[in-house]
């Protein structure tokens, strides 16, 4: 697997085709362009920007295959959806930490379409012993104060924090708790600035998404002490 240089401007375009030809002939005719310009330069992204995660947390994981690994599968999910066109107009990679199934963990996951990027640190949505431990953990004097904390360093550094809230204080806390807005959400993740294109082009996307993650560490630390206690 060759160093990582940037993804092609032609990865960027197919994108921006793939958005108005969004079929099964269209992308078979075209996959090779799809394995050339995306799936390639995405392995050797996930196997540098992997390796340096590592320096933040060494039980992080990565798998550079490109299926059932980090890379997340073009194909959309169309069973139970209105929408049937069958394949996503965006690439997206994560990088876990913790035993259950990936996607459910506290990780970083970087995200690209044929405009623009960015990438993100947290847990996007919660699972039900998460989100019980998570509410018990924010009603903590400690580890509440230690959230507040490590949000507002995050917030400091440039990156959002943000993720889906329920409408009300959930059952068996105070409405009025001090931090009502953080037993509130059912994901919480922080989101990098915006990568243009030009900057996802360039080889220096691992030195930047690694600046955004260590940006972010904060976050993803109090997360992995609360996925532990589950």
């Amino acid at each position: 697997m060759g160093q990582f240089s940037g993804f092609p401007k032609e990865g960027l375009s197919f994108y921006k085709q793939l958005g108005v030809n969004n079929n099964r002939t269209w992308f078979n005719e075209n996959k090779a362009t799809y394995i050339e310009n995306i799936v390639e330069p995405a392995q050797a992204f996930v196997e540098e920007l992997g390796d340096r995660l590592r320096f933040l947390s060494p039980a992080i994981q990565s798998d550079s295959r490109a299926n059932n690994g980090s890379i997340i599968r073009i194909y959309r999910d169309i069973r139970f959806s209105k929408d049937k066109t069958p394949y996503k107009t965006h690439l997206g990679i994560v990088f876990w930490e913790g035993i259950g199934k990936k996607m459910e963990n506290p990780g970083y996951f970087f995200h690209m379409d044929a405009r623009e990027g960015g990438i993100y640190g947290g847990n996007h949505h919660f699972d039900k012993s998460f989100l019980t431990t998570y509410r018990e953990a924010v009603d903590d004097e400690r580890m509440g104060r230690e959230l507040s904390k490590a949000i507002k360093e995050v917030e400091e550094s440039g990156s959002e924090v943000a993720g889906e809230q329920y409408a009300r204080v959930p059952r068996g806390y105070d409405p009025e708790h001090k931090r009502a807005h953080l037993l509130r959400y059912k994901g919480l993740w922080s989101k990098s600035p915006t990568i243009i294109a030009e900057q996802l082009m360039s080889p220096d996307l691992v030195d930047r998404c690694f600046e955004y993650c260590a940006a972010m560490h904060p976050l993803h630390q109090w997360l992995i002490r609360v996925d532990q206690m589950k």
